[in-house]
């Protein structure tokens, strides 16, 4: 099943922006234990062309939440970019000199922008409100949709996504809400080995779970367009039976009360096209996997509550863990393909976020709910797999670049467009900041300046810089970078006086101050491989599409030392450099030159397991008190497991034979 069977589509493939983007057939690939087919079309969509409203959409006062961050950091970046001026604009201000000034503001300005995003969010979750855009529906109202719950696989262990699908349906038939719910396994994965084996843990899984929630799964023999493909041909087949579907990825978790409540949410808003909840990261082993952990659902509450408060309903959409209305995902979102060849044509690879741009334009609210409980996913192990995962979406957002400026869009589907590939190019002025700020400081050791400008000149101009100026900035710097953490901590603060727990506030001032020196550590490595990403991709190298690793994830040294060879020779050669132009300039650079020289040793020390200490200064509220759906889905998983092991290539080989 390597080998694509183009004769499941026929007729040619779907041009840019024209033609259907499925063709179904009943030999889509080995389908076991399927409902009766439901078809809804799911007409492409022609960015410049119009579309049916499906209602005015209230956005009145939207204007304050957004004046505020965008002003506020247009403010911001203004100050700075002063102030950086009057550092550098000694005399006659050089080409290069412009040039750092412009790259360091812009990268300043970038920072400035998710800083006030995250302060805005923690004024509501300070005073203890919630910042979700849409109403949280009462527990009690009955439900009367019907919601399929997808599960979008490829190369997944089916035993851990089956242990999932099990607890949660659990908790679906404790709640006395099952019939309301189906569960798809819709895979992708490719060849005899994984898919003999998944056929049989799902078809074990099915037979399990008969009379309590329906599973159905079928494997695709041909995966064209890749998830989004993978969803659009479900809605073809069977979306007409569902009002909606919930999106889950192969390492998400979410509880049945959580279910339930984004189902009836779904009921109370007709309005809402798609509601985003904000997923935990949870089940990590490696030092990097407590790092994001620790991360994430520290400062995350905060960043999350300042996005729902200045998007509203035109929110984001980050392509799991969410709720989805069947037909407005159908009428407004089908995707075309984008002219061109790969990496900037063909199907569209981050789609979520153009999913959710289509859905807006279509008067459909798109929502988050960052209060919601319950959500759960798992993150790459280290930091090789990260960088591997973080070259597809570099990819899928700098593709956004050639929708941002199509005709039709809202202005905040442009934002969303706009600051998806921003993401991914700020590395990029940040790394070539740092290469002007060397070639200056290297200029000022080498070149005999001018103190002259013209013969008419009687006195010279001294090139005199104000001491005290560059530390104000690099101390305003350093707040701007610092605040969402310290946010993160007063949350953490306030909790453990509420709750009692001084031991709570020792251990996440602690969190705070570990997790961000390896943060400082980690980012030039970010840093270089999204630049170098970014080049890859404006050259017309393609990522490709690989399994995405869970677990497993150890290094080892060798391996981490050859892939960051490039990182510790470029970190060393820089550190040179500085330390011949002046120590103190190395002084200045320390941060971003250990990031870089020590690169190997870091991606070797944080695929390991975390000791005792980092188990205990990085722990979240999940793992020192693990939420039932955790503890069930572990249980099931290694029951399933057990049960199924995975089978060796030669016995698949000689069965199959």
């Amino acid at each position: 099943m390597d080998e694509a069977v183009n004769e499941n589509f026929p007729g040619p493939r779907p041009g840019p922006f024209e033609g259907p983007l499925l063709y179904v057939s009943e030999d889509a690939g080995p389908w076991t234990h399927v409902p009766p087919r439901s078809p809804l079309d799911m007409p492409v969509q022609d960015f410049a062309g119009r579309v049916e409203i499906a209602s005015e959409p209230r956005r009145r006062g939207y204007w304050v939440p957004r004046a505020a961050i965008f002003v506020g950091a247009a403010v911001l970046t203004a100050a700075f970019g002063y102030e950086l001026f009057s550092i550098l604009a000694f005399g006659t201000m050089t080409p290069l000199q412009f040039m750092f000034l412009i790259l360091s503001t812009v990268a300043f300005g970038w920072i400035a922008l998710g800083t006030l995003s995250g302060a805005l969010g923690f004024l509501p979750l300070f005073a203890g409100e919630k910042a979700d855009s849409v109403t949280p529906p009462d527990p009690a109202i009955p439900l009367t949709t019907r919601t399929a719950l997808l599960f979008p696989v490829y190369h997944e262990d089916p035993t851990r996504v089956s242990g999932a699908i099990e607890a949660m349906a659990d908790e679906l038939v404790a709640l006395g809400r099952q019939d309301h719910f189906d569960v798809f396994v819709l895979s992708d994965t490719r060849g005899d080995i994984d898919g003999v084996r998944e056929a049989r843990v799902y078809q074990a899984l099915q037979t399990k779970l008969q009379g309590r929630v329906q599973v159905y799964y079928r494997r695709r023999t041909d995966n064209y367009a890749r998830k989004a493909g993978n969803i659009a041909e479900w809605i073809g087949r069977f979306g007409a039976a569902y009002e909606n579907f919930i999106i889950l990825d192969g390492d998400s978790i979410m509880s049945g009360a959580t279910l339930v409540t984004l189902a009836q949410a779904m009921e109370r808003d007709p309005k809402a096209g798609l509601i985003q909840s904000v997923p935990r990261l949870v089940g990590g082993s490696s030092l990097l996997q407590h790092l994001q952990q620790f991360a994430c659902n520290t400062y995350g509450p905060s960043v999350a509550a300042g996005l729902a408060f200045w998007h509203r309903d035109q929110g984001n959409y980050w392509g799991h863990n969410a709720i989805i209305r069947t037909h407005a995902f159908a009428t407004a979102a089908g995707l075309p393909d984008l002219p061109g060849r790969k990496p900037f044509g063909g199907h569209i690879m981050s789609h979520d976020f153009v999913e959710a741009v289509l859905l807006q334009r279509a008067g459909w609210g798109v929502h988050m709910m960052p209060s919601l409980e319950g959500s759960y996913e798992g993150m790459p192990p280290n930091i090789v797999d990260v960088v591997t995962r973080d070259r597809r979406w570099a990819q899928g957002n700098l593709q956004h670049l050639a929708i941002v400026s199509q005709p039709g869009l809202t202005a905040m589907g442009r934002v969303h467009l706009g600051m998806g590939a921003m993401s991914y190019l700020i590395s990029a002025v940040w790394a070539l900041s740092l290469i002007v700020g060397l070639v200056l400081a290297l200029q000022g050791q080498q070149i005999i300046p001018s103190y002259f400008r013209d013969a008419k000149t009687l006195f010279p101009i001294w090139p005199i810089i104000d001491p005290g100026a560059a530390l104000r900035l690099f101390l305003a710097t350093l707040g701007v970078v610092l605040l969402p953490k310290g946010l993160g901590l007063l949350l953490e603060w306030k909790r453990a006086r509420r709750e009692g727990n001084a031991m709570h506030a020792v251990r996440s001032t602690i969190g705070v101050l570990y997790e961000t020196i390896y943060s400082m550590l980690i980012a030039p490595i970010l840093m270089l491989t999204q630049t170098v990403g970014s080049i890859q991709i404006f050259a017309g190298i393609d990522s490709g599409w690989k399994a995405q690793k869970r677990d497993d994830g150890a290094l080892s040294l060798r391996d981490a030392f050859w892939f960051a060879r490039w990182h510790m020779g470029i970190g060393l050669f820089v550190a040179i450099i500085a330390y011949a132009v002046s120590p103190g300039l190395l002084g200045w650079m320390a941060p971003v030159v250990l990031g870089l020289v020590l690169a190997g040793p870091v991606s070797w020390l944080t695929s390991r397991p975390a000791g005792r200490f980092s188990r205990w200064a990085l722990s979240t509220e999940e793992e020192r008190t693990p939420p039932p759906i955790l503890v069930a889905t572990e249980t099931r998983a290694a029951e399933w497991a057990e049960r199924l092991p995975r089978p060796t290539e030669s016995a698949v080989l000689s069965k199959a034979a």
